[in-house]
């Protein structure tokens, strides 16, 4: 995705109240190398502004209507790869962030960040990493039930495990057989027998059952403590030089 001048991060804002609407749009103008290009307001009308706006990045709030922003989040996604997703959430859950993570979403901050720690997820997720918020509190792996681990009746293979993970990214069948270099008609193969190994009804069921056995703070083989924790940061202006600086 092209930017209108070299160096600037062209934002696209998604939030249900204008008041919050208005005040992202502020935080993303105010930070240097950054200019936001439209508030859509409705889920219905993101879709078609990326395609018109060609933003590098969306900031969606992720509130009481998570099912309805992830389903477009991996439409997102699916459609544009290379627009970066950050989140501005509510929830501190390790599973909602995991769930999120899953979605396409890069960057997982509560909703009550700075505008400097907005940046910086913002510029990270471009890059192509995944940070989450210093505020969330990280699962210890004493603090919980050991896990039984996940493991169906028959084994999946090497390639249904890659096809597995591609599911759990929300990615479609001709997105992993371009990612993983198969046809079509293999994906589907695949998934069939991965919803028959694991007693899934479809897609979506196989995700939830992989997900809801894996420890808190575990998603697709990166969990959440392979996420990059936010650094502190001293509310100096942001740039590439400094995601380039920065240790993620």
């Amino acid at each position: 995705m092209a930017s209108t001048a070299r160096g600037v991060t062209r934002v696209l804002l998604l939030a249900d109240a204008p008041v919050l609407r208005r005040g992202l749009v502020s935080m993303i103008n105010e930070t240097a190398g950054m200019q936001s290009v439209g508030t859509p307001g409705e889920l219905r009308r993101a879709l078609t502004l990326v395609e018109s706006a060609r933003p590098d990045a969306v900031v969606v709030e992720l509130g009481s209507g998570r099912a309805a922003t992830l389903n477009a989040c991996r439409d997102l996604r699916r459609r544009f790869p290379r627009v970066a997703i950050v989140a501005l959430a509510t929830s501190e859950d390790p599973a909602v962030v995991n769930e999120a993570i899953a979605a396409g979403i890069r960057g997982y901050l509560m909703i009550n960040t700075s505008p400097t720690l907005l940046g910086w997820a913002i510029l990270a997720a471009r890059a192509g990493r995944t940070v989450v918020d210093p505020q969330i509190r990280r699962v210890e792996p004493s603090a919980v039930p050991a896990a039984k681990p996940f493991a169906p009746e028959v084994p999946l293979t090497r390639r249904e495990s890659d096809v597995l993970d591609e599911l759990l990214l929300g990615q479609s069948n001709r997105q992993i057989g371009r990612n993983l270099f198969i046809s079509e008609d293999t994906v589907k193969s695949h998934v069939k027998a991965i919803l028959r190994k694991l007693g899934a009804r479809d897609r979506a069921h196989a995700v939830s059952l992989v997900l809801s056995n894996r420890q808190p703070g575990c998603t697709c083989g990166h969990g959440l403590s392979a996420a990059v924790p936010a650094p502190e940061l001293d509310g100096s202006d942001l740039s590439a030089a400094d995601l380039d600086s920065a240790d993620i």
